[in-house]
Formats: C-alpha cells, structure tokens, sequence
C-alpha cells in the first residue's frame, strides 16, 4: 500500500489558508494556533490552543474531577519542571493551564486527571504507539521546521505486511523512497528501528523521518537513501527475559524477513557498505547487540540515546576486533542535551569511553534542547546523522 503525504492524520494546515485550528486540512507547521475560533471536530474545547508568542493553554471540561496535572517527559523537559504541573478549575467546570513561552518543536504529553493517565480528549494530534496514547504539542515558529512537510520534492512511504516464522504472525515494516526513486539505480538501506514503546510508524508520526530526509535531500545535505522501519517489538517487553531473548530473535527476523523482503522488492545495494543501522533507546541497544555482532550485514551504524555501562564485558568481541575499524564505515553515537547527566546518559558516554579506549573510530554528540525524548530522535537524525551517512563511499 503506498502511503503519499502520510501524515494527513497529524492534523498540519496550510500558512497561506486560515483554517481553524486542528481542521485537518493540510499539512503545514502552525496545527493548533487558532485563527477562526472555531473547536476541533467533535471536541468540546480548544486545547491546546498555541498563541504566536508561543505561549500554551491546555482545557479540559471536567466538573467533577478533583485535581488534573499536565505530564509526559517531552513537555516536563521544555518546562524545566521535574514534576507534573496542576491546572485551575474554573467556576464552569472547565480546567485551564497557561505555560510557556517554549520553543518551536513538538511535544508529547498526556493529562492526569485524579490519579488517571489519559490523552487530552480535545486534541486531534494523539500519537499511536506500543504505549497508552498521548498527545501532541506542536508549538510553531515562524514558518516550517526541519521536520515539516515544505513545497520540496516528497518521496514515498509503503507499509508492507508479511508472516514471519521467527515471530510466528503477521507483521509490518514501512519503506521510505526518496523522490525520483528510480528502480535503474540501486540505493544504500537505512535499517531504522524504535525504542521500547515504539511502533514502525512511530518514525514516521512522532520522527517525522521521512520529511527531514525530504528536506535534507532538498538542500543537498544528504545523500538519496531507503529507509526501511521495521517492527523491533519481537518480545513482550515486560516478559522477565526480555533482555535475554530480543537481540536473537531480533537479528533472525532481519536475516530471515526483513532484509531480504527489502531486497527482493525494491533495488538496493546488497553489501555492508550499502546497509546501515540505527535506532533510539532499546533499538540503540538493537543497533549495538545486533549490528555490532553482523558486520556481515552492515557497516554503518546510529546508536541514538543508548549504550551500555559494561559496554567493556557486552561488547567484548566488537572492541577487541583487531580489524574492526577497516569494517564500519561510519559510527555515530549520539544523545539529547537533557538526557547526558542521568541515568540513560551515562549509559551512552560509557559506551563512547569504551569505543575511544579501544581506538574504534566513531563520532560522539551531544546536541538539541530534548531529553529522552522525539525532540533529540529527530534533531540527531537531521543535524548530524543522516547528512554524515554515506558520505564517504
């Protein structure tokens, strides 16, 4: 199924019309400023409601409700706050909170409302993934972000479903083509996987892949690419031996299914110098597991916002691989600015320590104003990753 402009559901208007906020009517980067006053279709308020000046009201009509907090790390992280902020009740029953000024991106919250976690139930922009829904913020600058969809050549995104006897049931994995795809020439692979609570299509919603490689082609900062999202879900995630189970099962469904669905369908380079593979949090550890251990299948390889405190014990045999650095062509790890001090930060600079000890060639960046979150997913794939991939052959 071929999926043009894929992302009529992420309810982004025109600039040059001026449609209500979240009419669904066109794709553009200013989805919730409200121009018309008119509510969402089938909501009963605005929320959120972006002003120019990039202040934020969130509404929620709940007479009854004791208290309602704003919360979701994405939109905590733009606030400063470490802790879920509380609306006011007014006397119609309607819950009101201002906040902001915050910077143009797009956030991700939900809504707690006496002790229950909930999408808000005005906004259209809710997100699809392996979690509870949440919703999306999209605080707009003064024209179309990198992550936006501009008047540029687009390419294309195709869902494909399979069987897969590794997983033993139905299963899907989305195709990104770059505009003028042309099946004469063959192109280098992008194997991109999520994180814990990811969907496929998640890279494509909240990652907004496609269009940051469109608009990266457009200013001749990239090179033309597929990228191939595949579903890296291979094993409940709570399941006691999730840890232990995933990287096997994961690395026999890209060998058995994935790869050569890919090439079987659509013309491709068929060596490790034409694959690459990266993913974010648990797919950044997909990427180290699986990839370090198929230098077979890849050379180039994005952990973003992953790594590993016994990085020296895990990644023994990759590290002290004498011939290591004449087989990868290009390694970047990577991580949010918000993120560097905790926990998953320190998880990744164990990793660059241990690659540096070891000589292995890599570049190491900490960058955007994101924590673990999509705001460093798509800032690392446009400013560093993607325009340094292929670049060398």
């Amino acid at each position: 199924m071929n999926i043009r402009h894929y992302f009529a559901g992420l309810c982004l208007l025109s600039p040059l019309l001026a449609w209500s906020q979240q009419a669904n009517v066109n794709l553009d980067y200013n989805p919730q400023k409200n121009t018309e006053n008119l509510i969402p279709f089938s909501a009963p308020l605005n929320s959120p409601d972006v002003r120019d000046d990039r202040t934020v009201t969130f509404r929620l009509r709940a007479p009854a409700a004791k208290e309602v907090r704003l919360a979701g790390v994405a939109i905590l992280t733009a606030l400063g706050a470490n802790q879920p902020v509380s609306f006011q009740k007014g006397e119609d029953g309607i819950w009101s909170l201002t906040v902001g000024p915050l910077r143009p991106d797009m956030y991700a919250y939900h809504l707690n409302v006496d002790g229950v976690q909930m999408a808000d139930p005005n906004n259209t922009c809710a997100a699809f993934t392996a979690m509870p829904p949440y919703s999306q913020l999209v605080v707009h600058g003064d024209g179309p972000a990198y992550y936006d969809a501009r008047n540029v050549p687009h390419g294309n995104v195709t869902r494909h479903v399979y069987h897969s006897e590794v997983t033993q049931g139905e299963r899907e994995l989305y195709v990104y083509t770059p505009p003028g795809y042309d099946r004469a020439k063959t192109y280098p692979v992008l194997y991109l996987v999520g994180g814990s609570g990811e969907l496929p299509s998640n890279w494509i919603y909240d990652g907004r892949a496609n269009f940051i490689l469109d608009n990266l082609l457009a200013e001749g900062k990239t090179v033309p690419m597929l990228i191939v999202i595949p579903n890296n879900q291979v094993v409940h995630r709570n399941h006691p031996r999730h840890t232990e189970l995933t990287f096997e099962i994961f690395e026999a469904e890209m060998r058995k299914h994935v790869i050569p669905l890919v090439e079987r369908e659509y013309s491709v380079r068929r060596n490790p110098k034409g694959r690459a593979l990266s993913g974010l949090s648990m797919g950044g550890r997909h990427t180290m597991f699986v990839g370090f251990n198929s230098l077979d299948l890849f050379a180039s390889f994005g952990v973003l916002s992953a790594g590993d405190v016994d990085a020296e014990k895990s990644l023994a045999k990759f590290l002290n691989d004498p011939k290591v650095n004449d087989k990868i062509d290009y390694l970047f790890l990577g991580q949010g600015t918000g993120e560097a001090e905790g926990r998953m930060g320190a998880r990744c600079v164990a990793l660059h320590e241990a690659l540096s000890k070891h000589k292995i060639t890599h570049e190491y960046y900490v960058g955007g104003r994101g924590a673990h979150d999509w705001a460093t997913w798509r800032h690392l794939l446009y400013y560093r990753f993607l325009p340094n991939l292929w670049r060398k052959n």
